[in-house]
């Protein structure tokens, strides 16, 4: 937690001048990744309190560097609604699902930006066309096809579809040796139980890379 803190403060004091829009978006971006960390370590602990408040700067910051980062960026608008969903933040989600969608991320080419598209759909119960989407990149060999499999399951309200699948997602997770920020923690499952809640379908999932 400590470390993820001091990287976030560091960026802040090295960030560069607006006039330098490249270097100052990678640095907002490296930013958002320190401020996400830190409220993946506060979110294990139990401390959801100061885990919102880490989403919510690691959302802020993912956002600007948006602006500024070339275009088809998906991974900033996915970081944004991952950000939202850890927190439980739905008013805030619903809002940048909506602003995702607005930036066209559903006429995407990539499955990025794709899979940006089908987030903000879910978020705002578009559940048909994000079925569309998802049924798309479960088929794709660029995406993982169990993280498909699981948001096409939660579009369709299809529950032992949806525990199949999240339970993949895990497996892949526990079975790696790299995570993003160094952090054990599954952060792609936790946000597809967020959404499968919503619709009555979590998963009992209990993992050490898990919020207790």
């Amino acid at each position: 937690m400590r470390r993820e803190q001091e990287r976030y403060l560091d960026g802040e004091e090295r960030l560069p001048a607006a006039e330098d829009q490249d270097a100052r978006q990678r640095q907002l971006a490296r930013m958002g990744n320190a401020a996400s960390g830190a409220g993946l370590s506060e979110l294990m602990n139990g401390n959801t309190d100061s885990a919102g408040e880490w989403f919510a700067k690691a959302a802020d910051r993912y956002r600007e560097s948006f602006e500024l980062a070339p275009p088809d960026s998906w991974g900033r608008p996915i970081a944004i609604l991952k950000a939202r969903l850890l927190a439980d933040d739905w008013n805030s989600a619903e809002a940048d699902a909506r602003w995702t969608l607005e930036q066209g991320a559903a006429d995407a080419d990539s499955p990025i930006g794709q899979y940006a598209a089908t987030l903000a759909l879910l978020v705002l119960a578009r559940d048909e066309e994000a079925r569309v989407l998802a049924d798309g990149l479960r088929t794709r060999e660029d995406f993982p096809a169990a993280v498909g499999d699981a948001l096409a399951f939660i579009a369709a309200e299809d529950p032992a579809g949806y525990v199949e699948a999240v339970e993949t997602v895990l497996e892949s997770f526990e079975t790696r040796e790299e995570y993003l920020e160094d952090l054990p923690v599954a952060d792609t499952v936790i946000v597809l139980q967020r959404l499968a809640a919503r619709r009555n379908m979590a998963a009992e999932l209990t993992s050490p890379l898990l919020p207790g």
